[in-house]
């Protein structure tokens, strides 16, 4: 008997009206926030504007324009967060600014601005700077202008250390092309340094380029050319190495390590994708952005979360002394490009 009264006086939120309450966020690791923020902004215009991984919350936040894509990012298990700017928008002021860009300064869609950062370094000022200035107030509130201390410059001078004749890069991760074994590195490493690499200063040559992009890209694909041990893992600097499995897109908002022969290991945060940065040498662009310091002979560099291979050290601004920030080469990029995989 009180079973039935139970049954029968068991009401359910169809009954009563009240909706459905909304799904809550997936808790996510960085590596599935990534997987799911490519599945949710694939593609053309389709109500969503980047996302980012709160790290502390552990959950994905994808930036929406109407309820309808508000509603697919809910029920996929992301959180929606409505915006103005679209990412068409944000993408042509970042490609209008870029045209007029001088060295020294930086372009990225920051996603929880929602608006295009442009960074100027020291060496932008005067006229340059008050043309900058005006350029980013005509966006509309699309673009704001910071500055930094420090100088934009690639890193020559990743990983363990490799030595040309012209100076010091660091590997990137080991890679494996047609079963043969290869590493990446910083294209401006391969332009600017030459076609042969050796393990130490002045030693034999254990690689030699293979192909490479700088400027427009910074990557280079080097083969192994002598019998030397290269596992697919980064060096920590501390006796341990960090085994890498996989390369996979980097997601705003994930904290991340990076490795390289001059100042070893130091973390951070990335801060934007698909940004551009014009050196001296010309501009590079689909860089990961970040906070994490570098400086020069890290170039080439792993950037890596996990088991993940994310990007190359390519340059910045700053020091590992008083902080900066740096750009990296996308690693899935690299690998499509020259037809290798990690290994």
């Amino acid at each position: 008997m009180g079973v039935a009264a139970l049954a029968a006086g068991t009401l359910t939120l169809a009954d009563t009206g009240a909706a459905a309450p909304a799904p809550t966020p997936h808790t996510l690791t960085s590596s599935s926030a990534s997987k799911l923020a490519r599945t949710l902004t694939a593609g053309p215009e389709n109500g969503t504007a980047g996302a980012y991984y709160d790290s502390t919350a552990r959950k994905l936040v994808v930036n929406v324009l109407d309820d309808d894509a508000a509603d697919r990012v809910r029920d996929a298990g992301a959180e929606p967060r409505h915006v103005e700017h679209s990412r068409a928008q944000l993408k042509n002021v970042q490609e209008s600014l870029g045209e007029r860009a001088v060295p020294g300064t930086a372009r990225g869609v920051n996603p929880k601005l929602n608006k295009v950062v442009v960074t100027a370094d020291s060496t932008v000022r005067g006229a340059a700077l008050n043309r900058l200035e005006r350029d980013v107030a005509a966006q509309d509130g699309k673009a704001v202008l910071r500055r930094t201390a420090g100088t934009f410059r690639s890193l020559l001078s990743g990983g363990d250390a490799i030595y040309s004749s012209e100076g010091r890069c660091s590997v990137g991760f080991n890679v494996v092309k047609d079963g043969r074994p290869y590493f990446l590195t910083a294209g401006h490493c391969a332009a600017l340094s030459g076609a042969t690499w050796s393990e130490t200063e002045g030693g034999p040559v254990v690689g030699e380029v293979d192909d490479y992009r700088f400027p427009g890209n910074d990557d280079a694909l080097v083969e192994y050319t002598a019998e030397v041990a290269h596992p697919s893992e980064v060096n920590l600097y501390d006796g341990s190495a960090q085994p890498i499995s996989d390369a996979r897109e980097a997601v705003v908002g994930e904290r991340v390590r990076r490795s390289g022969s001059t100042t070893q290991v130091h973390d951070g945060t990335v801060q934007a994708l698909d940004a551009s940065i014009s050196y001296p040498e010309g501009d590079v662009h689909g860089l990961i952005q970040t906070d994490v310091c570098a400086e020069p002979g890290d170039s080439g560099g792993s950037l890596f979360a996990d088991t993940s291979a994310l990007g190359l050290t390519s340059g910045g601004s700053g020091d590992c002394s008083v902080g900066g920030e740096t750009f990296f080469a996308p690693v899935p990029d690299a690998l499509d490009h020259y037809g290798a995989e990690i290994g």
